[in-house]
């Protein structure tokens, strides 16, 4: 599976660039603060329950982004494989964006309130949501130069090393969202 031209071109690079300003944009006109209301930009934030996550530059979410890269790279590789690896990553792009934009509607944050740990969470700051971007593209890329095993293992380990953390990880996020567990909610909140 490993891509030998992953390479886009000036087109494809302006499309993507286009799409990641198209998101910034949107998510200011939604009321979304541009940087941390604390006032500061950190490389990392890693306190879970505090009113800076999800406000940095990346945080205990940040290698949930980086799967979903691989798994849009995979998908892409599934369905498209006859078209670019910019076309692909257009693609992944225009997912990840409609997925930030959404997370940021009230509706889904009102869902992570009631249905997570995630009591005091009030949406992603643009610079998070724009970071969080560039971990799906990390993703998507390492994917396409990595072997599938070493891509699997990484998902994998980042999974457990994250849920072991902070009791919380990608799969349990999108579970908690979707089907909302009540033993997975006491579990979360024992930590």
């Amino acid at each position: 599976m490993t891509e030998r031209l992953n390479r886009i071109g000036w087109n494809e690079g302006l499309a993507a660039l286009s799409i990641v300003v198209a998101t910034a944009v949107i998510l200011l006109a939604m009321g979304r603060t541009p940087i941390c209301e604390c006032g500061t930009i950190k490389l990392w934030h890693g306190v879970v329950v505090s009113s800076e996550n999800s406000q940095h530059l990346s945080d205990w979410y940040s290698p949930s982004h980086l799967i979903h890269g691989f798994l849009f790279f995979f998908a892409g590789w599934l369905v498209l494989r006859r078209a670019s690896f910019g076309t692909r990553l257009i693609l992944a792009l225009a997912v990840e964006c409609a997925w930030e934009i959404a997370e940021n509607t009230d509706a889904v944050i009102q869902r992570y309130r009631e249905a997570t740990i995630a009591l005091d969470y009030y949406g992603d700051s643009v610079l998070n949501s724009v970071a969080d971007i560039g971990f799906m593209v990390l993703g998507f890329w390492l994917a396409s130069r990595l072997p599938i095993w070493l891509t699997v293992a990484i998902a994998v380990g980042l999974e457990i090393f994250v849920g072991w953390m902070i009791r919380d990880n990608l799969t349990l996020n999108v579970l908690m969202l979707l089907w909302p567990l009540d033993a997975v909610k006491a579990w979360q909140g024992g930590a």
